[in-house]
């Protein structure tokens, strides 16, 4: 039931702290685990830590880049600790759960339903950098106390999946969408989304709205603005389609004024 969720480790220093990972997967049932730049990967201290997982660990993707590990997702939530300079959606494990497992009762959270979810956790020493939470849709946070907030990763995983599991196993096959009908078109995946943000940034570029050389904070905020709509692959198409219009009349009226002069 919870075949569509990705863990996700970047960059993890480590080998233990994957075999540990695998290990709290397997036991909340699942299964597939991306590795972004491991430092020590394979490793006996990884095989010995996953205490009998080891078929985590044999089927776990490696890559050498975070794109790789998201194109093919459709929600991409990152595990943070602490704030950050632009505020971003965030939710809590249980929270995270209803978007990603949603129950009859509660509904396809945003129309996310069963699509492919990533689950993004950093380095053990300082988690994700910014531009790395900024390609999320949700940041989650875990509610320890604030004097002793910090989590070894592999607790981390263990209590998201648990909440994961919690959720699927109220899970029922007459699944409910939020708004009382199938949504007709699939998400777009990650892939899809960054053309469109590249797109959206040499436009802006080209008409003068965004300085690449003083470009303030526009394109995160307007990253926040676009993944918390959660869009589906017509909704990106459109947008796409705006932004060529407004290619093709630039380039009209630049033809125009050459054709004057």
């Amino acid at each position: 039931m919870l075949d569509h969720i990705r863990i996700v480790l970047v960059n993890t220093t480590h080998p233990g702290n994957i075999g540990a990972v695998a290990r709290a997967m397997k036991n909340m049932g699942v299964s597939d685990l991306c590795l972004v730049a491991p430092k020590r990967y394979p490793d006996e201290e990884a095989t010995a830590r996953a205490s009998g997982a080891t078929d985590i660990l044999d089927s776990a993707r490696v890559v050498d880049e975070l794109h790789e590990a998201l194109e093919d997702c459709q929600l991409v939530v990152g595990a943070s600790a602490r704030g950050r300079h632009i505020p971003w959606p965030v939710i809590n494990p249980r929270e995270l759960a209803a978007i990603a497992v949603p129950s009859p009762e509660r509904g396809a959270v945003g129309g996310v339903g069963r699509n492919r979810v990533a689950i993004l956790f950093g380095r053990e020493d300082r988690g994700l950098t910014n531009e790395e939470l900024h390609a999320c849709h949700h940041h989650v946070h875990i509610p320890s106390v604030e004097g002793f907030s910090s989590l070894n990763v592999a607790a981390a995983v263990q209590v998201i999946c648990y909440e994961l599991r919690m959720a699927s196993l109220h899970q029922v096959e007459a699944e409910k969408p939020q708004w009382g009908t199938d949504w007709d078109i699939e998400l777009a995946d990650h892939a899809e989304l960054e053309r469109m943000f590249e797109h959206l940034e040499r436009t802006l570029i080209d008409i003068d709205f965004l300085d690449p050389d003083n470009p303030r904070q526009l394109m995160p905020r307007l990253r926040r603005l676009f993944l918390r709509a959660v869009p589906d692959k017509v909704e990106v198409n459109v947008l796409r389609g705006i932004l060529k219009s407004v290619n093709r009349t630039m380039l009209s009226q630049a033809d125009d004024k050459r054709t004057g002069d």
